[in-house]
């Protein structure tokens, strides 16, 4: 199981879960939904410090019902946002009508947006289900602009059979791509997870020299 009770592989087996099956009540979990007013500005604030300052175009990949999209647009950037569930799309589409924000169903790993490239690379919970992390991160930094930047958030999940991608595993897949790279615990903010969590929940930014 992982942290939400969805039956899970090993790190970069990837889940066994229909995730068009979940979309419907993906939301009702805290982190997912944001729809408390201290989740939803505990996310905001630690995407703020993430992003850049500058509003640009952002990829939001394994987007699932677009929560963070619709934070990113808020913030003035325009998001384009990726997810293999067509019902997750949805959902983000309907969550974003209005903005400046595009959601294609396709998969994370390779996502389909052709030539078009982005400032920001945001992936949240997604890396560690891909069976090849390092190729995924090597794309995924092909599709920055000069000067982008990932922003990923990932951690490790349960205690017996523990499934994830720890920060220090990820800081080395990192290594040979990014000039620069700041790591952000997040386990000690309950906030976030409208409870207090015990495994290891982290963020890192990855940015070129």
């Amino acid at each position: 199981m992982n942290e939400n009770g969805d039956e899970t592989t090993t790190a970069g087996a990837g889940p066994r879960i229909d995730w068009d099956a979940a979309a419907a009540d993906f939301d009702d979990e805290p982190d997912h939904g944001l729809r408390d007013p201290g989740v939803r500005r505990a996310w905001a604030a630690r995407l703020a410090s993430w992003l850049p300052a500058r509003p640009g175009d952002l990829l939001d990949l394994g987007c699932g019902t677009g929560s963070l999209s619709l934070l990113a647009s808020e913030q003035g950037h325009r998001v384009t946002g990726v997810d293999l569930s067509r019902a997750m799309v949805e959902r983000a589409r309907a969550k974003l009508a209005g903005r400046d924000a595009v959601f294609l169903a396709g998969d994370a790993a390779a996502p389909p947006v052709g030539e078009q490239r982005f400032d920001t690379v945001l992936v949240r919970h997604v890396l560690w289900t891909l069976p090849d992390p390092g190729r995924a991160l090597r794309h995924w930094w092909q599709l920055l602009r000069p000067g982008g930047r990932l922003v990923l958030v990932e951690g490790v999940w349960g205690t017996v059979t523990p499934v994830g991608i720890p920060s220090g595993a990820l800081t080395a897949l990192l290594a040979p791509l990014a000039a620069r790279v700041r790591v952000e615990r997040l386990s000690d903010d309950p906030a976030l997870w409208g409870r207090e969590v015990a495994d290891e929940r982290y963020a890192v930014v990855a940015l070129p020299g």
